[in-house]
């Protein structure tokens, strides 16, 4: 299966063209973003757990990216409520379900073969969030490959992409233009290395989640 798999052509994806599938397991949604592969596959995607939906025991050998943006992701006795973020690395394993429901955004076998370390970030403890100026930003993670963060901008705040190898942005709240259209929370942006794009915030306390450098010999 092949969802936006060219990775030199910008895409855009707003709620209103959300067109959710069903999972391989019964409760769980899913809204494709990106994909290359069948049930086995490098994807980007929105997942929506009904209550008391899991998955059964797994691994992820190209490691599992996770932004919890509605209700409860669990793991085992673990329990993330909105605005964790979540890195199990290449070759983890887990059981994952959701109590009272949950909507995640997830990247699937997207991570360098040397990353190593699970990682766990709660954003919404105000200690992990740094001002630029009237700006906030929250880093998630670094390497030689990507740059992961989370940014909250005020309005008429432009995001400078003029440094950045292509981008990834997902707008979990507020509103951005580019290019001169709008798009509210919920959007998804892709921009192919080489393009540059100017991003600006309409909205009060916009936040978004960016990922910059992973679309570096993408094709």
């Amino acid at each position: 299966m092949l969802v936006n798999s060219n990775f030199l052509q910008q895409v855009v994806i707003t709620p209103d063209q959300y067109d959710w599938v069903n999972s391989n397991q019964p409760g769980v949604i899913r809204m494709m973003l990106d994909r290359m592969g069948g049930e086995q596959a490098r994807a980007t995607s929105l997942v929506k757990y009904a209550k008391g939906a899991h998955f059964p025991h797994h691994y992820h050998p190209g490691g599992e990216e996770i932004l919890v943006l509605e209700g409860t992701f669990s793991e085992g006795s673990n329990h993330y409520s909105a605005g964790w973020y979540l890195r199990n690395p290449p070759g983890s394993k887990h059981q994952p379900f959701s109590p009272d429901g949950a909507t995640i955004f997830v990247k699937l076998r997207q991570m360098h073969p040397s990353e190593s370390l699970p990682l766990r970030l709660n954003t919404n403890d105000q200690s992990l969030w740094t001002l630029e100026g009237r700006e906030g930003k929250c880093p998630l993670f670094v390497s030689s490959t990507e740059t992961v963060w989370l940014e909250r901008l005020r309005i008429g705040a432009i995001l400078n992409t003029t440094k950045m190898m292509g981008l990834e942005l997902l707008v979990m709240k507020g509103e951005v233009d580019m290019d001169g259209l709008a798009y509210p929370a919920g959007s998804w942006i892709r921009v192919p290395v080489g393009h540059i794009t100017a991003i600006t915030a309409t909205q009060a306390n916009t936040t978004i989640y960016i990922k910059t450098g992973h679309l570096q010999g993408v094709i």
